[in-house]
């Protein structure tokens, strides 16, 4: 997947600026696709050079006029042909996980404070998500949503962020916890 295709299903939910593309990333896209908003600016013009979105000034009073995005049927072309395609497998690149793989050799200390602030970063995203649905399906209940929801991509794409910062919250707590002991144990042996 490229950039590409990431900001223009972020643009099907709304006209957005950078400014609003990059909040929208940092609460729902950001689970599966993390970009700079320097990044995500140079991608717009991109786009917009493509035919892909179209850009137009919106006049504000008080304030600087900002530049909105809209998908073009170009664009939607692009992310149904997106769509279509195999998927690319699934990996995991984190440098956390190199250094609990290492931890036995150079020492816990840190990568145990690592992991607990891990642990913390992902309960704070847990809250951020269960918000964030909770605003998505309004006074539905979850089943009723997803069955009769209007826009229920965002939706599914959030209760998969959600499981894996859950999943990660448990590792990261567990994995500290047994070095924790593994420490401790070999402090007793010396």
């Amino acid at each position: 997947m490229a950039l590409r295709h990431a900001v223009l299903a972020a643009l099907l939910d709304s006209d957005f600026s950078g400014y609003q593309l990059a909040k929208a990333f940092d609460v729902g896209v950001a689970n599966f696709w993390h970009a700079l908003p320097q990044q995500l600016y140079t991608e717009l013009a991109k786009l917009e050079k493509e035919g892909l979105v179209a850009g137009r000034e919106v006049v504000q009073h008080g304030r600087p006029n900002k530049r909105v995005f809209t998908v073009t049927g170009a664009g939607v072309a692009e992310l149904e042909r997106f769509a279509a395609a195999e998927p690319k497998p699934t990996f995991i690149r984190d440098d956390l996980l190199v250094k609990v793989q290492a931890a036995d050799r150079v020492g816990a200390g840190h990568v145990v404070r690592q992991l607990d602030e891990r642990a913390a970063a992902a309960t704070t995203r847990i809250a951020a998500f269960e918000a964030l649905l909770a605003r998505l399906r309004g006074d539905q209940a979850e089943d009723d949503y997803l069955r009769h929801g209007t826009r229920i991509g965002p939706y599914l794409t959030c209760l998969r962020g959600l499981a894996l910062e859950r999943e990660t919250r448990e590792w990261c707590t567990g994995t500290a916890s047994v070095l924790r002991a593994r420490e401790a144990a070999h402090a007793e042996q010396i």
